[in-house]
This record gives structure tokens, sequence and C-alpha cells, in this order.
């Protein structure tokens, strides 16, 4: 069993989320040490927190959930209150899959040699990660849906707040809002930012009717529509005021650009393979003042209270049909198979124990 250091809890894992960036991983598209551990959404019960300063409030028996950011709390970035741009996180768990003594928690049980962790390394029985990316569950939140709280809700938090800024009465369009992020974006667009229109953009119709369900006002899917001009329709030709793409592909980061209004933003949170790279009108650029904005993630120590508050009161929620899949251990490679066929509508999870 891996063992926390200090500032490092233990928990025993109920269910990991299925998610895009482990695929990348697996088809070699993004960079990773292997052999490793991957799974970065995680949910499940605290068993050991070497907290010796006594700064958290956490308690062994807490039902937890661990965000795929794992904020040290001590980096510059951190001080700032910059969570999502945590120094070592990035040096070390997204380079070289340790974390941040530069050692792995993980060791094969044949020679000791190293395993790699992908965040925590969720796909497991038991994970260790840093006590900055633990969270306490609210008591009428479900423990095992609630593992998608680490990544699918905490990146459309952090996308529509931080990244698109978004304010009530601003016009949205999520490209690829049948995925696990996308389907957030929706939810939160809908119920906590007040977006008045708030448009699912989707190829696959039973992801656009759930879409639909969460609070999309308006839905296209371009492969039966062209996708610009039916938006330029919806919108009286002005186009939207932001534009969220969360599939991580060169054709729709282009067309998140052309689909905003003029001074609007093009909200780019879909991880793309390493080499890939995107074109754009320079011009139109400059002249309408189009913002085009990176959004990772979200800051965990101020906004994980948010988000629990959120779902708490009902106003969010883990199981109203964003879960489509529920798989065992055993069955891992099968879910990420579907993932890879776009054969999963929002998120799929892995239940552990």
């Amino acid at each position: 069993m891996p063992k926390p250091k200090i500032g490092e809890a233990l928990i025993k894992i109920k269910a990991c989320g299925v998610c895009h960036s482990d695929l990348h991983v697996i088809k070699e598209e993004l960079k990773f040490p292997t052999p490793c551990v991957l799974g970065h959404e995680v949910s499940g019960e605290l068993v050991e927190i070497n907290d010796p300063r006594g700064k958290s409030n956490l308690k062994i028996g807490d039902r937890v959930v661990g965000t795929f950011i794992m904020p040290c709390t001590t980096c510059v970035n951190c001080g700032k209150g910059r969570d999502d741009l945590c120094t070592p996180f990035f040096e070390f768990n997204r380079v070289k899959g340790t974390l941040y003594d530069d050692t792995t928690r993980l060791f094969s049980y044949k020679d000791n040699s190293p395993i790699y962790m992908y965040s925590m390394g969720g796909l497991a029985e038991y994970c260790v990660t840093p006590i900055g990316g633990v969270y306490k569950l609210p008591d009428n939140v479900p423990l095992m849906e609630s593992c998608i709280i680490g990544c699918a809700i905490f990146t459309a938090f952090g996308t529509l707040k931080h990244g698109a800024q978004l304010v009530p009465g601003d016009s949205v369009a999520i490209i690829g809002a049948g995925g696990g992020v996308g389907l957030n974006c929706v939810q939160l667009a809908s119920k906590v930012f007040g977006a008045s229109k708030i448009i699912a953009i989707d190829v696959s119709d039973d992801k656009l009717s759930l879409a639909k369900s969460f609070g999309a006002t308006d839905l296209i899917n371009p492969k039966t529509e062209d996708p610009i001009k039916k938006l330029m329709a919806i919108t009286n030709g002005q186009g939207v005021d932001v534009c969220v793409e969360a599939l991580g592909r060169k054709a729709t980061m282009e067309q998140a650009i052309n689909l905003v209004k003029d001074g609007g933003k093009a909200v780019i949170t879909g991880l793309a393979p390493s080499w890939e790279k995107a074109e754009l009108e320079l011009t139109r650029l400059v002249r309408r003042q189009i913002r085009i904005i990176g959004a990772y993630g979200a800051r965990a120590r101020q906004d994980v209270p948010v988000i629990m508050s959120l779902l708490e009161k009902g106003v969010i929620d883990v199981t109203g049909g964003g879960i489509s899949r529920v798989f065992s251990l055993e069955e891992a490679g099968m879910a990420y198979q579907l993932l890879s066929e776009g054969k999963i509508n929002g998120r799929a999870i892995v239940k552990i124990s």
C-alpha cells in the first residue's frame, strides 16, 4: 500500500472518472513516463493523513474527492491564489509522473521499480495525493458519483468562472457539449452563471438530447447542418459572447474563434495531441478584438468549496444523467476504448470498491 509523506493523504478509492486526458496518454498523444497509473478524478474514504502541523480540517474516515490539479499551496503561483498554475504540479507531476519531492508513491511488487502517477494515479484501490487537492464531501452528496467533481465539474467551473468570466446574460456555445466537461459547462452555465443562451454543439444527437436536459437552449449537430450558419441564425448574425471548445481538435478550435461576436472570447479547455497546431485569421482577431483563452481546471482552494456548497444545496448535481456507464476496474480498458470511439455520453466512471 502506498504511504503518504508530509503534506499528503491516503485515499481508499470508491470510484474514478474516465477522461480524455488519460486517453491522450494511452494513445501517446501527450508525453508521459511509463509504466504509469492513470486516473485523475477520484472519490473515496480518507484512511491516512500526514499533517503534523494540523493545517487541514480533514479527518480519517471522511468521504472525500481528489482534484486532478493538486496544489502544493506553497509555490509562488499558489501564493497568488493561482492553484491552477501550481509550479510543482506541472514540473513534477505532469512532466515526471511524480509527487513534489520528485519521487512516485507507487512501485512494482516484482522488483520495486517506480510506477509513475498521472495526478494521483486514481485507477487503483488506494492513492496518495497532496492535501491541497483533497476535499470533504457534503453528507447528502453520493460518494461514488462524486468522483467526477475532481475533473469534469472542476474543469467546467474553472473554464466558465476564470477562463470565460461568464456573467449573467452572456450567450455561450459549447463545442463537445455531450462529453464530461462540456455537459457540466452546460449545467453550470444554466444553473449557476445565468447564461441567456446556451448553444450545445455535438455530432451525436443522443449527446445533444442529454445537453438539452442539462439546460441547453439550442442544439447544433455539425453532421447535419453548418454550425457557423446555424449559430449565426440563432444569434441574429452576432455570434456568442463566449465559445467553449471542450474537444481538443484543430478544426473545432478554429471554429470556436469564428463563432464568437466582436469582442468575444474563445475559451479552449480541450487538450489536443502535443503536435496539434491551429490556424487563425489575424486581421479579424485584431480588428474585432477576439480573445483566445486557455483554461485548465479550476483554482482548488477557492473554487472547490463553492462547488461543494452548490452540490449540498442541490443547485447542481452529480446524478442527473451525466454519468452514463459504470465499469469495474477490470473493465477499465473497455471504458477507454468506448471513449475513444465516441460511445460514452457524458462521463463514464470506474467503480473500484
